[in-house]
């Protein structure tokens, strides 16, 4: 079994869904510590200008703590900027209402930002996740990590996840190979993997392509071909799986 895991993110970018599909459980990491200017809570769409940034304000005087699940978010009692929800549904339907699936997504979308008020980071991240998920037909075992226990710091803590959880390979983002000891996984015969992923380049709403939108982007201009636009340059879970693409302790030297 091979597992994976990132932190709760904002209409997070395609990657993140590479690194899903490849494994058999992810470990939702929504107790880390938030990242300031970060992608945490916020990402970009695209416009005819360009790139758009959409980030949720944070409410730091009611946020009691750093871990993500800690985090709140300002509600319109807050005023101008806590009507953040209807802002961003606005730039949405704005910039995508023209795009070609935009309507197979609009009555979700819309639901999300205008049926309830969120008032914890991690709480609408993960309704994301999880509606995202489902339209990239992409269904894993999740474990969300404030519910589970695990042990250890840094890449410690990732091999707990996968001794707790019956993983025999893990799927660390690229930055990964700059903190982790191959070493240690494989003494505990855990294989792991450095994703490298490779951003598609496809057909957008407005002229050109820029890179790096969420996966939003992607979802309302492609609609049911989206999943195989986004793997469709990387690595397959059964070439992962096929072995001779793992790393070991001689890379990590070299």
């Amino acid at each position: 079994m091979i597992i994976s895991g990132h932190q709760p993110v904002y209409l997070p970018w395609l990657g993140l869904w590479h690194k899903l599909y490849l494994c058999d459980t992810f470990v939702y990491m929504d107790t880390v510590q938030y990242l300031e200017n970060d992608w945490n809570n916020r990402n970009r769409i695209r416009t005819p200008q360009g790139l758009l940034w959409l980030t949720a304000p944070l409410d730091r005087r009611n946020t009691g703590g750093k871990a993500l699940n800690q985090i709140r978010l300002l509600t319109p009692e807050a005023g101008k900027q806590g009507k953040w929800q209807e802002k961003h549904w606005q730039s949405i339907r704005r910039n995508y209402r023209r795009a070609p699936y935009f309507d197979w997504y609009a009555k979700d979308l819309e639901e999300m930002y205008l049926g309830k008020t969120w008032e914890n980071l991690v709480e609408i991240c993960f309704a994301q996740f999880t509606l995202f998920s489902s339209w990239l037909g992409l269904k894993r075992t999740i474990v969300r990590m404030s519910q589970f226990k695990f042990d250890g710091s840094k890449d410690r803590f990732v091999l707990d996840h996968a001794l707790k959880l019956g993983g025999k390979g893990v799927v660390f983002g690229a930055q990964g190979i700059n903190y982790v000891r191959p070493e240690i996984f494989s003494k505990k015969k855990v294989k792991i993997y450095f994703q490298n992923y490779r951003h598609p380049t496809y057909r957008q709403t407005f002229a050109g392509f820029q890179e790096g939108c969420s996966v939003l982007d992607l979802l309302v201009n492609h609609g049911p071909k989206s999943t195989a636009i986004l793997l469709g340059q990387n690595i397959s879970r059964t070439r992962l799986r096929q072995g001779g693409l793992w790393h070991s302790e001689a890379e990590k030297r070299k």
